[in-house]
């Protein structure tokens, strides 16, 4: 009889995560994914409703971020109090090395793609609904969410790419960018 390992759950992220780089999303089945990590197929299926929830598994970003715009004081902005919660996002974040191959194995797979988006808005919605509660019209809040995503995007991009950087510092660059952009610039004479 084999002996028992425990972390189930990581080692079939593990085993997922392998696969889909190897040979394809697509291409890998559940049962492969479960074999891979020395468990039967059912067992799978305790921790995933399918093979695509292996790598967006959970909501810690999503509860880490309400809770800090939640957490910041009435006097602050809408926009600031999301360039705040975004700053401290890497304290929920998996590893970099994850991070970074999950990106690549997401960009190889239109459903996995098509996952993230979902993923993304289900996070947009819910920091919606905490701007809500601190009394930010609804329209506003969905305006200043999809402003904070894009600076979010160029933040994470720039801290994969770069283990040096803080992510707190990342997005400050990113928000002061997009100032810098908008901002009304003094005639060239």
């Amino acid at each position: 009889m084999p002996r028992w390992e425990s972390d189930a759950q990581g080692r079939l992220e593990r085993a997922a995560l392998e696969l889909f780089e190897t040979q394809g999303f697509e291409r890998t089945s559940v049962a492969q994914i479960a074999r891979a990590a020395g468990l039967a197929e059912r067992s799978f299926y305790r921790y995933f409703p399918d093979k695509r929830e292996v790598l967006f598994t959970g909501n810690e970003l999503e509860a880490h971020l309400v809770a800090q715009v939640e957490a910041v004081g009435p006097e602050v902005t809408p926009f600031e109090a999301l360039l705040t919660a975004l700053g401290t996002a890497d304290e929920v974040f998996r590893s970099r090395e994850f991070l970074l191959r999950r990106v690549r194995v997401i960009a190889a797979s239109p459903a996995l793609a098509e996952r993230d988006l979902i993923k993304l808005a289900d996070i947009a919605g819910a920091l919606a609904r905490a701007l809500e509660r601190r009394g930010v019209e609804s329209g506003e809040a969905r305006f200043v969410i999809d402003v904070a995503i894009s600076i979010s995007r160029r933040a994470t991009s720039r801290w994969l790419a770069d283990p040096d950087a803080t992510f707190s510092e990342l997005i400050a660059q990113a928000a002061a960018e997009l100032r810098e952009a908008v901002a009304p610039r003094a005639p060239v004479r």
